[in-house]
């Protein structure tokens, strides 16, 4: 019967330890004890907290601890949202309170949890004012907390994307936010490292996304999983590149009679690919830093319609000699006519890329998706059928 108080006032001294470090830091101390600890010690942690050193850990072990995260007050909150990322509101105090008597309770908390700011709350919970330390320590003692306290404070709503907050806490620097519901209680805390490591996370798979890799997906994940993940993706790219073929059989006879034109085609598919996926990467980055309002749709489609105007001539002129020289070199009678033919396809299939590659991220915002997911799958798609068919198109219209 002993063993049992006094596991629990170890797992309590280990969870009081770990919450004064960094989730990163915290993370690898917590890895060097057995599964036994780390379970033992988890339910002693802030939710928010506990979740955050799991994701820290090595992919085995996280996976085995996931399912014994304490109750996260953030589980009934969207995927990516803040209320993933808060924890359980610590240093909470009446606006009647003196501070004396919050100085004579923060002393106890600081034994066993970190807190930044003191708050203030009604008798419903509703958020009133922050107490920053510093004017804690030097206002009297006999003073009310309401005198003293920060009114109407910056506060987050837990079902706020973490892109969105990300973005709030450029200019604010805070080390630690409030969030509130929509009725002003106080459900929890979210720190802002916490934010930005999420938010980060967050950009730096958004490459991966692009290409049908998921954001669960590590360097660690299992080659199982990683199957698991990526293939459905493969099998949708497929069925795309069946298209492109498609347009390719539509001028098989074409191709039969002016057989140099198939040694251009992956020139102009991976010109016009590369143009589109220029666009695609600047729109994102517009609509990941919001740079693009509502609104500005017709600008962004404008500006890289001409840039993929301007663009496709210069690599147009440069390609067509390339095919007039090469034309020429096989003594191909219409040699001139096919370096005009690469030319205007050149040039037509970059302007058609650039718009391609605001119209998919636009298009999948439109209709909820993650404007990342599988866009670069669609831009490729719809550039390789652009630039075969007009290439393709154009030597049926004009080499008799």
């Amino acid at each position: 019967m002993k063993k049992i108080p006094e596991a629990v006032r170890h797992a309590e001294r280990l969870a009081a330890a770990l919450e004064k470090r960094a989730p990163l830091d915290a993370a690898a101390r917590l890895a060097r004890h057995d599964d036994d600890e780390v379970t033992a010690t988890l339910p002693h942690l802030s939710p928010g907290f506990a979740r955050q050193l799991v994701e820290h850990l090595p992919e085995a072990r996280r996976d085995r601890f996931a399912s014994q995260l304490p109750g996260a007050s953030g589980g009934e909150w969207p995927a990516d949202s803040v209320g993933r990322l808060m924890e359980a509101p610590l240093a909470t105090f009446s606006p009647a309170t003196t501070v004396g008597d919050a100085r004579k309770a923060l002393r106890h908390l600081a034994r066993a949890a970190r807190f930044t700011y003191a708050y203030c709350v009604d008798p419903d919970g509703r958020l009133r004012g922050v107490v920053v330390m510093r004017d804690l320590m030097f206002a009297s003692r006999t003073a009310k907390l309401e005198d003293i306290m920060i009114e109407d404070p910056f506060v987050f709503r837990p079902e706020t994307p973490i892109e969105d907050a990300a973005r709030e806490v450029l200019a604010r620097h805070y080390p630690v936010y409030p969030v509130c519901a929509d009725d002003g209680r106080l459900v929890g805390l979210v720190h802002g490292y916490a934010l930005f490591a999420a938010h980060t996370a967050n950009v730096s798979a958004t490459a991966g996304r692009m290409v049908g890799v998921q954001n669960e997906e590590h360097f660690a994940t299992h080659w199982t999983q990683s199957l698991k993940l990526r293939h459905p993706w493969l099998q949708l790219n497929l069925l795309t590149a069946f298209l492109a073929a498609a347009v390719v059989g539509v001028f098989e006879e074409t191709i039969a009679r002016v057989v140099m034109l198939a040694v251009f085609l992956p020139v102009l598919a991976g010109q016009s690919g590369n143009t589109g996926c220029q666009a695609l990467a600047v729109t994102l980055r517009a609509m990941a830093l919001d740079e693009m309002p509502t609104g500005e749709e017709r600008q962004a489609l404008l500006k890289e319609a001409w840039l993929g105007l301007l663009n496709g001539a210069l690599v147009g002129i440069t390609a067509g000699i390339a095919m007039f020289l090469y034309a020429g070199w096989q003594n191909e009678a219409n040699a001139l006519l096919l370096g005009l033919v690469v030319a205007i396809a050149m040039t037509g299939s970059c302007v058609l890329s650039g718009l391609t590659g605001v119209l998919v991220p636009l298009t999948l915002r439109r209709f909820g998706t993650d404007p990342a997911t599988a866009s670069s799958i669609f831009v490729t798609t719809a550039t390789d059928v652009a630039s075969m068919g007009l290439l393709l198109g154009l030597a049926t219209w004009l080499v008799r």
